[in-house]
């Protein structure tokens, strides 16, 4: 594999940079408080089901596209049923929590530490709309934050992560992909994109086949192989 020399950083936005399943649990909660563990649990995975289901409607052209704030409203019906709730505004609500995710621990601290020395582009499968909210609530850091929206797709899909190559003005090699799911990385290698797996409680790790460029704990660790990388590109 070819030096890696990196000139902007794209990050995936749910899962890599903020804690969806928390989110959505608190959101579940908030909807049946009588809910136990297993429970919530349950509702979680129809959520979690409903989305990767539809989103991969949508690319095999099953259906038309739908922004994923329209998918958020259909997963939070479909949960709400469920647990036997039929308000009106109590599914509306459980539908927005699909917008207030925590970050992790090590999410603000990293990105403002890197943003010191790479652009950062956030590109995320949520909506426009809800990049923003999701944006404010974690309080990430960017300098331009895209939505699979804007390709009328979701990632995996090549045309998301054209939008990272195009907004940048950068050969697809000097972009650096970040993420928690070894599926995300791979569709980006697909169109050149350089790779780094970030590990996190929830994602999809690595197979034994995948070969991505930089493995990574967490933000702390990504920076620190960069800042190496970069010393060693200097000294050269």
């Amino acid at each position: 594999m070819s030096e890696l020399e990196i000139d902007a950083l794209v990050f995936d936005v749910l899962g890599t940079l903020v804690d969806e399943p928390a989110g959505i649990r608190a959101g579940i909660r908030a909807l049946d408080p009588s809910l136990d563990g297993a429970g919530t649990e349950r509702l979680l995975l129809l959520w979690q089901r409903h989305i990767e289901q539809e989103q991969r409607r949508i690319l095999d052209g099953v259906r038309p596209y739908l922004p994923s704030d329209a998918l958020d409203r259909e997963a939070a019906l479909r949960v709400a049923e469920a647990a036997g709730v039929d308000d009106p505004d109590a599914v509306a609500a459980l539908a927005l929590s699909a917008r207030r995710l925590p970050p992790w621990p090590d999410t603000v601290a990293g990105l403002a530490r890197l943003a010191g020395r790479f652009p950062l582009i956030g590109l995320s499968n949520a909506s426009r709309t809800a990049l923003l909210g999701l944006n404010a609530h974690a309080g990430l850091r960017w300098h331009q934050a895209l939505s699979a929206e804007d390709a009328r797709a979701f990632k995996p899909a090549p045309a998301v992560y054209e939008l990272a190559v195009t907004v940048s003005g950068l050969p697809p090699e000097r972009l650096l992909m970040v993420a928690a799911h070894a599926w995300d990385l791979r569709g980006a290698q697909s169109l050149g994109l350089r790779t780094a797996y970030v590990g996190r409680p929830v994602g999809d790790p690595p197979a034994a086949s995948d070969r991505f460029d930089l493995y990574a704990d967490g933000l702390a660790d990504l920076a620190d192989q960069l800042d190496t990388l970069q010393g060693r590109t200097l000294q050269e």
